[in-house]
């Protein structure tokens, strides 16, 4: 079994880059998969061969692909996808605005000299002029996980100027949305190049509009398309009939997997939960994974190792209320050594993920402990997780930047602007509504909440909330925000680099082999590893 473990301070050279290749080579085509109305023929593993057009879609298709689509490729074709890249880069780059000019000095955050600084056009489909080549990133070791009303475009910018390399995941954007708003398509899909990777995470359950969804969302060059199957909430897996209930058709998942990766260049992945309901067994569990592969080409799964009770808990408490059940994941790495899984689930700081990487993980995921301790979790992602150098940066320096981006959104209202109370709460309010009516506009407002747990149990914290509070009353700007909410911070604590503190979770993960399940085993499953030897 391929196990990539990430590099610590016991790694080598030689040790890393032997680990690296064997996450690099690690089969991931696997069966071609079928498109829905397409023929799979298992002669032509490295063909997707189709009918001409979807017949419940009208979606026109090649008669043969050259390639698998949704596939990690191998980097003998990065010149393949560089070049169709770059001919869909040049037919958008036209009708995009030039970028904005250089932003001014802010001598309140002293001026750093600094590495990184988001550009100013965050609305723009910013991929769409810079495509990501083949190999250009690292593999997906660790990942903040896609949260509704927060891992918006302004939580990822934060997200991205601590860490370098940790895959960002949209929004679950459902394909509906997509399909229904083609002539405004960049609120929802758009986002800065240097958010890159960037997963795209789509909702349904309607195999012609996810087809058309994602064939608009190629076009925004995403790193990899996920598909909800792990959401419990009662609008998603109750009057939406998507999320966790999908894991109920297996069948239907793998053809809805086929779909999308028959309309995008990029890789396909499944994010589920590791039953639901009473259907919470691990055979129930691999068998799900199991007709998957066998109908799709989706080599990669994010497991969150919590099953989803559909009624009687709210989402929060899902996240809460079910059992941790870590043995089922690491069985999956045993039982399935020729498909990749990352690990979700109650995992809330870097000892955690370096024990479960040590364990045998392929990657974490990680939500709500990298929104709320951004911090702390981020910065260490790059040094530990990806054995990088560790650069030396600090939160004056992220508020630096952040305060770039954020100003250079404001600057679209012209001198009638609102304060950025007024934003927030308008835009808080809208996204209550049954009908969310934010313009382009308004879908960039919340500016200043991904800041807010940017000093997580630091002293002076609870001082710098209460300044924010009345701040965010009158101020105009990021800037302004800032210049009269920072003095409750000491210069200490703006300007130390980021520090890991002890821990005690080194061996979070050592008991998990005795809790493995009995092995899991099928004809199609044997016949897929063998395929892979």
């Amino acid at each position: 079994m391929h196990s990539h473990k990430g590099r610590w301070h016991d790694d080598d050279d030689e040790t890393w880059a032997r680990r690296m290749r064997a996450w690099e080579q690690a089969p991931r085509r696997g069966i071609s998969g079928r498109a829905r109305g397409g023929t799979y023929r298992p002669e032509e593993d490295r063909a997707v061969v189709l009918t001409k057009a979807l017949p419940a879609t009208g979606l026109s298709q090649p008669a043969t692909a050259s390639r698998s689509r949704g596939c990690w490729p191998p980097l003998s074709e990065a010149l393949w996808k560089d070049t169709a890249m770059a001919m869909r880069a040049a037919a958008r780059q036209a009708i995009l605005s030039p970028p904005l000019g250089p932003r001014s000095p802010r001598p309140f955050l002293c001026g750093c000299s600094l590495s990184i600084a988001p550009r100013l056009e965050p609305c723009r489909a910013a991929s769409s002029t810079t495509a990501p080549a083949a190999g250009k990133h690292l593999p997906p070791l660790f990942s903040v996980a896609p949260m509704m009303d927060w891992t918006d475009n302004h939580y990822r910018t934060l997200a991205r100027l601590i860490s370098r390399h940790a895959w960002l995941y949209t929004e679950m954007v459902v394909a509906e949305t997509i399909v229904h708003q083609k002539d405004n398509l960049d609120r929802f899909l758009a986002f800065p190049e240097e958010q890159h990777p960037i997963v795209l995470q789509i909702g349904g359950s309607n195999l012609e509009n996810l087809a058309k969804a994602t064939e608009l969302a190629n076009d925004y060059s995403y790193d990899e398309i996920n598909l909800n199957c792990g959401c419990p909430s009662g609008k998603v897996a109750g009057h939406g009939c998507f999320g966790a209930r999908l894991m109920f058709d297996p069948e239907f998942v793998g053809d809805a997997m086929s779909t999308i990766a028959a309309n995008c260049d990029v890789p396909v992945s499944v994010k589920c939960r590791i039953g639901v309901d009473d259907r919470d067994s691990y055979e129930e569990l691999c068998e799900f994974v199991d007709k998957v592969i066998s109908k799709s080409p989706t080599r990669h799964f994010i497991i969150h190792a919590r099953k989803a009770l559909l009624s009687g808990l709210s989402p929060a408490e899902n996240r809460k209320i079910p059992p941790l059940k870590y043995e089922y994941y690491f069985a999956l790495l045993r039982d399935f050594p020729e498909i990749k899984f990352t690990l979700n689930g109650g995992i809330t700081n870097v000892s955690q993920v370096s024990a479960s990487m040590r364990q045998g993980a392929h990657g974490v995921m990680v939500g709500r402990a990298a929104y709320n301790n951004p911090w702390n979790m981020l910065g260490h992602v790059d040094g530990e997780i990806y054995g990088k150098q560790t650069r030396y940066i600090s939160r004056r320096q992220i508020l630096e930047n952040y305060q770039a981006y954020g100003d250079s959104i404001i600057d679209q209202y012209g001198p009638s602007r609102p304060n950025v109370r007024q934003l927030v709460k308008f835009y808080i309010h809208l996204r209550s509504l049954p009908f969310n009516p934010v313009n382009d506009r308004g879908n960039h407002l919340i500016l200043i909440q991904p800041l807010l747990n940017l000093f997580h149990s630091e002293p002076g914290n609870s001082l710098w909330k209460r300044k924010a509070d009345s701040a965010l009353r009158h101020c105009k700007t990021v800037k302004t925000f800032l210049e009269e909410t920072l003095d409750a911070i000491s210069d200490s604590v703006l300007d130390k680099p980021v520090n890991r503190e002890p821990s005690s979770d080194e061996e979070y993960f050592a008991s998990v082999d005795s809790l493995l399940p009995p092995k899991y085993t099928t004809p199609m499953h044997e016949r897929l590893v063998a395929a892979s030897t």
